[in-house]
């Protein structure tokens, strides 16, 4: 079992995009710091924001690159490499248009199904064995409205769903930091909009 030691959230910089669909990896690292008292802080060397907290014992770094979305992975290769932290101890946080909104699944590997935060990551931390976070945002039904939909905020109704998923999977948290991956998966994966 490894132990997760970076949970990095994936979004875009800036108040412009803060209501985004797009930005439903920084929600996520946004909701776990206010969960562990942890405060986000600048770090220039990595181009992120980053915090420490504490889940259940084990010592785990947050991550906000602050860099665009399709170039997230200089910011998370910089700062894995500077702490040592393997791929495999990487959990990456992101919206999910194959999801409905309220649904949060869990996943080790794989390709980037066309999500470009992944698609500049894979490269940059030289493998795909880093587990996945997916935050469901619905699709908007046909390929060419993809980038309006990511990047537009979601209606109160989704975005009430996103942060209601979002809660279930703080509450497993302290099973996938320390690796127990079946567990919070059977979890998570037995509930949401698409199992009721």
């Amino acid at each position: 079992m490894t132990a997760i030691q970076l949970i990095t959230g994936l979004g875009n910089p800036g108040s412009k995009y803060e209501q985004t669909r797009h930005n439903a990896g920084f929600w996520f690292v946004d909701a776990v710091a206010r969960h562990y008292d942890a405060a986000f802080r600048a770090e220039s060397r990595y181009k992120s924001e980053v915090a420490r907290c504490r889940i259940d014992g084990h010592d785990c770094r947050l991550q906000k690159p602050m860099d665009f979305m399709n170039c997230s992975g200089m910011p998370v290769a910089s700062l894995a490499s500077f702490f040592r932290i393997q791929r495999q101890s990487i959990l990456v946080v992101h919206d999910e248009l194959d999801l409905p909104p309220g649904t949060v699944r869990l996943k080790k590997g794989g390709g980037h199904g066309g999500h470009n935060g992944l698609r500049d990551l894979i490269p940059n931390l030289g493998g795909n064995d880093f587990m996945r976070l997916r935050i469901g945002i619905g699709h908007p039904g046909h390929k060419d409205d993809v980038t309006g939909h990511v990047l537009k905020p979601a209606s109160r109704e989704e975005r009430d769903a996103i942060e209601a998923a979002i809660d279930a999977a703080i509450q497993v948290l302290p099973d996938i930091v320390a690796g127990n991956l079946d567990k919070a998966m059977k979890t998570l994966h037995t509930s949401g909009p698409d199992k009721q």
